[in-house]
This record gives structure tokens, C-alpha cells and sequence, in this order.
């Protein structure tokens, strides 16, 4: 199983992150350049308690499709979400948000291992804990624009 946390101060105050955090087009302009789509998306466009969400990409040149639900919804301090069903053998995601002199302490943990026994531990190792590592700290790098309002202009 690998395990990772990334953790990072958004200068924005919790409540304002968390509800980011639960845009689904969040994800969406983050993985961009992988081309996800929302193949089923939450009711209501925004994840709550038991959303569930069917996301399409494509990886290492692989088509993937991940089915997650999201649970453990509390506002504005965190919530969790799963796979269902998808590539990995398991895949879990713990989203943290704490206040901060700064603004907000974002703590993302993040398990997970491949399918396939030895083969996959070992993919898991060499390959895919660096990826995964860095796709989140991409999600969490556009979270943190979106928080900050950076890079949006002012009207005159």
C-alpha cells in the first residue's frame, strides 16, 4: 500500500477552501491535460454526503474509469472519498482543512495500492506513488489559484 500527505497553506479561510474542494469542475480544470471527463456526475454538481462520481482519463496512453463516492462530509473542516469500482485495488483520499495564521492548512492523505498482487506493489513503488504524488499536488495547486482569486483581473 502506498501512502503520501501533502499538506499546504492557502491564504483563504477554511469554509471558502472546503467548498472548492467540492467543485467538481475543480477536478476537471486540474486534470485537464489528461482530458477527464465526468462520465456520471454528482447530483446536484456539487459532492455531498454519498455523492458519487464516474470520472474517464487516460493515463501512461490507458483508458481509465474511476467510480468514487465521497462520505464523511464536515463542514468546513473535511471530508473523504473512495473508488468504487476502477484501476486501482483500493483508493482512499482524506481531505483536511484546519485554520491557519495564513488562512487555511490543507491536508491531503492520500492510499492506495494496485491491483495484481506482487506486479502491482511493484508498479506501485517504482511508477505510480510518484504520479499520484504529483497529479495531487496539481489538483492542489489549481485549488489554491481558485482560493487565492490569483490570476483573475479586477474590473475597471
Amino acid at each position: 500500500m502506498v501512502e503520501f500527505v501533502l499538506e499546504r497553506v492557502i491564504s483563504a479561510a477554511p469554509a471558502h477552501v472546503f467548498a472548492i474542494a467540492l467543485d467538481p469542475g475543480l477536478h476537471l480544470r486540474s486534470m485537464a491535460r489528461y482530458g477527464e471527463t465526468m462520465v456520471e456526475a454528482p447530483a446536484g454538481g456539487v459532492f455531498s454526503e454519498g455523492s458519487t462520481v464516474t470520472w474517464r482519463a487516460r493515463h501512461f496512453g490507458i483508458p481509465f474509469r474511476l467510480r468514487s463516492v465521497v462520505y464523511d462530509v464536515d463542514p468546513p473542516r473535511g471530508f473523504r472519498d473512495r473508488q468504487i469500482s476502477g484501476p486501482f485495488g483500493s483508493f482512499w483520499h482524506e481531505h483536511v482543512f484546519e485554520e491557519h495564521a495564513q488562512g487555511t492548512l490543507m491536508r491531503d492523505t492520500i492510499r492506495f495500492h494496485s491491483p495484481f498482487g506482487p506486479l502491482g506493489r511493484l508498479v506501485d513503488r517504482v511508477v505510480l506513488g510518484a504520479y499520484m504524488r504529483r497529479l495531487i499536488e496539481e489538483r492542489n495547486d489549481q485549488l489554491a489559484v481558485e482560493a487565492e482569486g490569483r490570476g483573475r483581473t479586477l474590473p475597471a
